[in-house]
C-alpha cells in the first residue's frame, strides 16, 4: 500500500513538474534571438492570433497556449500591434505581454525623401497601414486642413529624423507627430530669422529643400541661399537644376539640358519666377539653418569646381559667371579626355 501511495505522490510530483515546465519554462520553437508576432487591427480574434503562432512557429505548446490564454480570458483583451517575442520566453509571460498590450516599438527613419510617394512606401513598409492610405492621407485637403496646409505642402511637415511609433498606429497619427516635431524645430527665433529674409517658415523650408539637392558641402549651403534669396528679392528666376529633376520625376538626370527645361510644370524653375509651389526634397534641420543664417552677398551665380571637389564657385555678375563656367567646361573636357586616353 505504502509503494503505491509513493508511486502517486512521485507521478503527482512528475506531472506538476511536467505541468510547471510546460506553463513556465522555454516555450518558444524558433532558433532566433527573436520572433515577431503581429495581431492586426483588421482581425483581432482567436482564430488570427492562432494561426500566426503556428505560422510563424513561435511558441511549441498551442493547445497549453490555448488552455492558458481561456484562464487569463486573453481571448477577450486581444490587442493588436507587433510583440517581439523573445527566445526561451514562457508561456506566462508571452500571454502576459500581450494581454497587457506591451508592443514592440517601431522605428520610422527618414533620410532624404523626394515625394509624397517615398514617405507613403517609407510608411508601407513599416507599419499595418499601407503605403495607399498613408499617400491617400498626403493627398487629402480635409486631412491637412488642421495644419492649415494643403497637399501641395503635406512634406514641409517633414524633417529627417528617428519617429517612434507603434506597428498599429495609423496615417493620421503618424503624420501628427511628424508634424509636432516640425512645429517644436520652428522656435520663435528661427521664425524671426525667417521673417527678416521675407520668408515664412514653409518658404524657409522649400527653400532649403533646393539647397539640399544642389550641394553635399554644408560650409557652402549658406552661400547658396544667398544665390536664391537674391535671386528672388530681384526678380529673377530661380533657375535650379534640382527643380527640374523634381518636375521630371527623373532623379538620375546627371546633366540638364535644353529639352529638359521645356517641361511644362509649377516646378521648372527656369519658366517660373519664385519658389516652387512646395520642396523637392526633406532638408535636414543643418540645411534649413544654413538657409535660415545665409550670409548677405552679392552673389547671383554659381557654378561647379574645377576641381571636382563637389564645391561650387560663386559670382556677382553674368560675365564673371560665364568664366568661370568657361573654366569649369575646359577642366571637364580634358577630364574626359584623360579618362578616354586611359581605355
Amino acid at each position: 500500500m505504502k509503494k503505491v501511495v509513493l508511486f502517486l505522490v512521485v507521478l503527482l510530483l512528475l506531472g506538476a513538474a511536467v505541468i510547471a515546465w510546460v506553463f513556465f519554462g522555454p516555450a518558444t520553437a524558433f532558433d532566433k534571438s527573436k520572433e515577431t508576432l503581429y495581431i492586426s487591427s483588421a482581425a483581432p480574434i482567436k482564430k488570427a492570433v492562432m494561426d500566426s503562432l503556428a505560422k510563424n512557429e513561435i511558441i511549441r505548446y498551442d493547445f497549453a497556449f490555448e488552455w492558458l490564454a481561456n484562464r487569463m480570458d486573453y481571448w477577450k483583451n486581444i490587442k493588436p500591434g507587433k510583440y517581439d517575442i523573445k527566445k526561451g520566453s514562457s508561456l506566462l509571460n508571452i500571454l502576459r505581454m500581450l494581454r497587457n498590450g506591451r508592443q514592440t516599438p517601431v522605428n520610422l527613419v527618414i533620410t532624404k525623401l523626394r515625394t509624397k510617394e517615398d514617405l507613403a512606401r517609407l510608411v508601407g513598409k513599416k507599419f499595418e497601414t499601407d503605403s495607399v492610405q498613408m499617400l491617400n492621407f498626403l493627398n487629402n485637403n480635409d486631412s491637412l486642413k488642421h495644419y492649415d496646409i494643403n497637399p501641395e505642402l503635406a512634406m514641409t511637415m517633414v524633417l529627417p529624423d528617428t519617429y517612434t511609433y507603434f506597428w498599429n498606429t495609423g496615417p493620421g497619427k503618424i503624420y501628427k507627430k511628424l508634424a509636432e516635431e516640425s512645429e517644436k524645430f520652428w522656435t520663435s527665433e528661427r521664425k524671426e530669422k525667417a521673417a527678416a529674409l521675407g520668408l515664412t517658415p514653409v518658404q524657409a523650408h522649400i527653400l532649403a529643400s533646393v539647397v539640399e539637392e544642389e550641394t553635399n558641402a554644408s560650409t557652402e549651403k549658406g552661400n547658396i541661399a544667398s544665390v536664391y534669396i537674391n535671386r528672388i528679392n530681384t526678380g529673377m528666376p530661380l533657375q535650379a537644376d534640382p527643380t527640374i529633376k523634381f518636375a521630371l520625376k527623373d532623379f538620375g538626370l546627371k546633366r540638364i539640358y535644353e529639352k529638359h527645361l521645356a517641361v511644362i510644370s509649377p516646378y521648372n524653375t527656369y519658366r517660373n519666377t519664385g519658389l516652387p509651389p512646395g520642396p523637392i526634397c526633406t532638408p535636414t534641420k543643418a540645411t534649413i539653418d544654413a538657409v535660415l543664417n545665409a550670409p548677405k552677398t552679392n552673389y547671383l551665380y554659381f557654378v561647379a569646381s574645377r576641381d571636382f571637389n563637389g564645391t561650387h564657385v560663386f559670382s556677382a555678375t553674368y560675365e564673371e559667371h560665364l568664366k568661370k563656367a568657361k573654366e569649369y567646361q575646359e577642366a571637364l573636357n580634358q577630364l574626359e579626355q584623360e579618362r578616354r586616353t586611359k581605355l
